[in-house]
């Protein structure tokens, strides 16, 4: 395990009950296009869509989003809510398209469905479909970051009956096919490139709803959001459904629901690199010394390749720590000195990671512990064992 394999432990966030306060308000213009299609012409109808796009309308305008709102849009009101969508979204901070309803790959591109959508053939996209690449188009000048999320991975109807045109060599197939967004442009899938997503028996599909869960959550940076949403949704569909992320930020941190309290100037942000001065611009704690709250053992559960993996930091009263992970392939076992005093901490692994040290700042919350080190802010629970 290298060394920001070692730290991402310390960032990875998981919201947690108890820690929710008032969302901050916007820093800047936010804008927002929400899409809820379910009542389809051509194909069975999706119960979903409608609720999940008027609850996710809710919690963008919660979070300072100026939202514009389409239930079951026909091709020309998703084109022109589009276009509107793109003026205003130049030069302001953020800008985000929702959309949940049918979406599909041909041929290579991506395309959303509207509800007056026949698709006989496969080259009737361009006139009767949305495509993916001209939404990415309308979020990309912000200042900030552009964001499109998809609930349009689901089963579709539309592929089995679609004609294929003689002049292509490929057919629509299952789900959406993968994304490369550019500049500040993150994409989110409900399911990943080639999989399909479930619609749901509830209100809300599973992704709808692990995203309700998690975007108004304060103090998460943005990508750590979507893999809170990613591990709820694998946990709801047992493994069946997983969420993907497209697009590569900056190391500069963005929160929908603002930053989280213990930010400050020793307090980067999550997906920053590295600072060499970190811990000798931070307050100097004993060696050894131990906040009495902090003595016990704390888990986080992080994300790899290969599935969910629980990391357990156990904190000794001695100032001593161990650290192992459960499957133990997923990271290495080390140990060391820790210290926690005043708010302050600092970290120096002795066995199982060479000459790594690392510090930051800490709160306590009940069972949960808000640590804040050189990759930014991230959150322990107290584990039961």
């Amino acid at each position: 395990m290298n060394r920001r394999a070692f730290v991402s432990g310390l960032a990875v966030t998981a919201v947690l009950a108890g820690l929710a306060s008032a969302p901050a308000r916007a820093d800047g213009k936010r804008v927002a296009l929400v899409i809820g299609n379910g009542a389809y012409t051509s194909v069975p109808a999706l119960s979903n869509p409608p609720s999940d796009a008027g609850d996710v309308a809710a919690a963008l305008k919660r979070l300072g989003f100026a939202v514009t709102l389409i239930t079951n849009g026909r091709f020309d009101e998703m084109r022109r809510g589009l276009i509107a969508l793109g003026r205003a979204a130049a030069g302001a901070d953020m800008a985000a398209v929702y959309f949940a309803g049918h979406g599909m790959e041909i041929n290579g591109d991506n395309w959303l469905i509207p509800v007056d959508a026949e698709l006989k053939r496969d080259t009737d996209a361009a006139n009767e479909a949305i495509s993916l690449q001209s939404v990415m188009l309308q979020v990309a000048n912000t200042t900030s970051l552009g964001l499109v999320i998809l609930d349009a991975c689901r089963n579709n109807p539309f592929a089995a009956k679609m004609s294929r045109s003689l002049a292509t060599r490929a057919t629509a197939g299952s789900g959406l096919g993968r994304t490369e967004p550019v500049g500040n442009v993150l994409v989110a899938y409900a399911a990943r490139d080639g999989t399909t997503a479930l619609d749901g028996d509830g209100r809300n599909s599973p992704f709808a709803a692990a995203l309700l869960r998690n975007i108004e959550a304060p103090g998460v940076e943005v990508t750590f959001m979507f893999r809170n949403v990613r591990d709820d949704v694998m946990e709801a569909t047992r493994n069946e459904q997983q969420p993907f992320v497209y697009g590569s930020l900056s190391r500069k941190a963005i929160y929908l629901a603002g930053a989280p309290p213990a930010e400050s100037a020793a307090a980067k942000q999550a997906n920053a690199a590295p600072a060499a001065a970190a811990l000798s611009t931070a307050p100097a704690t004993a060696a050894g010394a131990i906040d009495p709250a902090l003595v016990g053992t704390w888990e986080i559960m992080v994300a790899s390749g290969r599935g969910q993996s629980r990391w357990i930091w156990q904190i000794m009263a001695d100032g001593a720590y161990k650290f192992h992970a459960e499957p133990a392939r997923s990271a290495r076992p080390h140990e060391g000195t820790v210290s926690f005093a005043n708010g302050r901490w600092t970290l120096h692994a002795l066995r199982g990671l060479k000459n790594y040290s690392d510090g930051g700042s800490y709160e306590i919350h009940d069972t949960t512990a808000v640590i804040t080190g050189k990759l930014g802010t991230g959150y322990w629970k107290r584990s039961g064992g």
